[in-house]
């Protein structure tokens, strides 16, 4: 019997020196908001690559190792099993138009659309739903037709000869119109244009309108509403989410509209990071400038995008030598090289960045050789190219003095099908060159310029690393020298796009201090077959660690 009451006695000591133990062990666990263990974890940090768990506490990670580890030192309110998925830091988008996707969820839907004949079906099929007073389409792109020439407005007079019709193409470069909005806009074949062109045909305008002309329709374009502005935004943000994108940076905002985001992000109704790049117009230019960097947790506001030249689908990209399949025609200039220089040099007494959309070898030199001459003495400025989608190769050394290439890799192949014709097989050599801008710049920032193309970051990982469309097309790839590794692309779109936006020190890796931006995906991209990339599924996405998008 006392021997019982003994024995009860130890195993209640033993009891309670465990629950001791325990409740210390557990009272010098720091609490954390969240902990995620059991996952694939690639930080882009090459100071510890690859890890399995991380704790997360206000919105930013604090640890990182495995998850023996974490869960010792860490008590979570939340804690995420990743059951061996990869996870990578949320992706961003270096150049896009996050409010135009958003508009064109409030316009007709013309991408990938295979005739003109589909075109106008889908005109008239989305007429017929919303009854509008003024139609507005894009993403046509005559380069998909079995006929690969520009339409005219022929057919939208005869169905829509009382409502203006303005159908942007794909790379927003040129309009079709009608005569309607022609004649709202007061553009006639005697309207004098520079930097672009009024096509004409017999002497009279076909409706096609390329460049510098298109901002005479923009100016008859009724401006939506603070509602249909508000619903593209939030509208733009749930496809981003959905995409594993937390930061993107659009590329050419207007004051108004910098000024509606920012009003939303600090309402709490827009959540995605933003880069902004104001609209160089001398009223928007001067009053960012004298303001100053804006930034906030969500917003970025320090660069003007510029566009010096068009695009080569619409040849309205500017070329040193005639376009190979229109003789004597070289794109035209949007904005004069001498008036590139003079913003140059007033940017460059500021603290903001200059980003200038360049696509032709003629428009990659001029600015080149601006950005060098104006930033001399500047080392760190971060200037962009945006697209430098053909740069001569002697022009290419340019990127090594601190200029940065902003590409997108499914432009190249979007656009393998047809873009020898336009530059002939020499020029090929500096297009498309990712691989060459890596090596003098030390890094490429990645984008998509959606809507152009679509969302996904998976398809600019996938086209940059495969150099492939979604059909397997070419075999060995387009320019396949070109191509960037795996771990490249993926640097691409989180760390040296970070970088590229001044912003490297808070995102673009999984590191410790850094924001809690993260994607999880259905299978790791870093190591599948490269033809299962663009079949990914982004699973979760999580922004100062919390999940916006999955269950």
């Amino acid at each position: 019997m006392h021997l019982i009451k003994k024995s009860q006695l130890v195993i209640q000591l033993w009891l309670g020196i465990i629950f001791l133990t325990y409740c210390t062990t557990q009272e010098k666990r720091e609490k954390v908001d969240l902990l995620v263990i059991n996952g694939n974890i690639y930080t882009v940090d090459d100071s510890l690559p690859q890890v399995e768990a991380m704790a997360i506490k206000a919105g930013k990670i604090i640890a990182l190792g495995t998850t023996k580890e974490m869960q010792a030192l860490y008590e979570a309110q939340e804690t995420v099993n990743a059951q061996k998925k990869a996870i990578y830091p949320g992706f961003i988008d270096a150049h896009c138009h996050f409010y135009g996707l958003g508009l064109n969820q409030q316009r007709v839907n013309l991408i990938g659309t295979q005739s003109y004949e589909e075109v106008i079906a889908k005109v008239v099929a989305f007429q017929k739903e919303k009854q509008t007073t003024f139609i507005l389409g894009r993403g046509w792109d005559q380069n998909d037709w079995e006929v690969k020439v520009f339409p005219t407005k022929a057919r939208l007079d005869s169905l829509f000869p009382d409502i203006p019709v303005v159908l942007e193409r794909v790379d927003g470069h040129a309009y079709l119109v009608n005569q309607k909005a022609l004649t709202l806009a007061g553009i006639t074949a005697a309207t004098k244009v520079t930097g672009g062109k009024i096509e004409l045909k017999a002497g009279v305008p076909t409706g096609i309108l390329i460049d510098e002309p298109m901002q005479l329709i923009d100016a008859i374009i009724p401006a939506p509403s603070t509602a249909t502005q508000i619903t593209a935004l939030k509208e733009a943000e749930a496809i981003c989410l959905a995409n594993g994108l937390t930061t993107v940076n659009d590329a050419g905002l207007s004051r108004a509209t910098i000024e509606l985001i920012d009003s939303l992000q600090q309402a709490d109704q827009l959540r995605i990071r933003m880069y902004a790049m104001v609209s160089n117009t001398p009223e928007e230019v001067d009053y960012f400038l004298k303001k100053g960097i804006i930034k906030t947790d969500r917003l970025h506001v320090r660069s003007v995008k510029v566009y010096a030249d068009g695009a080569l689908g619409s040849r309205g990209a500017t070329l040193k030598a005639p376009y190979s399949d229109k003789k004597g025609h070289f794109g035209a200039m949007i904005t004069a090289p001498e008036a590139i220089e003079q913003l140059a040099e007033k940017i460059a007494r500021s603290d903001y960045q200059m980003n200038t959309h360049a696509i032709g070898d003629s428009a990659n030199s001029v600015v080149l050789r601006t950005y060098a001459k104006v930033l001399k003495n500047q080392p760190d400025r971060r200037w962009k190219i945006e697209h430098a989608q053909v740069v001569d190769p002697k022009d290419l050394s340019y990127f090594s003095n601190n200029i940065l290439p902003s590409v997108q890799p499914t432009h190249a192949t979007s656009d393998m099908h047809w873009v020898e014709e336009r530059v002939g097989e020499k020029r090929l050599v500096g297009a498309y060159a990712y691989k060459s801008l890596l090596k003098e710049a030390g890094l490429v920032a990645l984008g998509t310029d959606f809507p152009v193309e679509e969302v996904s970051p998976l398809l600019t990982f996938y086209a940059a690393v495969a150099r492939k469309n979604l059909d397997n097309y070419p075999e060995d790839g387009f320019r396949a020298e070109e191509a960037l590794s795996r771990a490249e692309a993926l640097k691409g779109m989180t760390l040296w796009a970070a970088y590229s936006n001044f912003e490297e020190a808070e995102k673009g890796s999984l590191a410790i201090g850094k924001k809690a931006d993260f994607v999880i995906l259905g299978k790791d991209i870093m190591t599948i077959p490269l033809e299962e990339i663009p079949t990914v599924k982004v699973l979760k996405t999580y922004l100062d660690g919390q999940v916006l998008y999955g269950d």
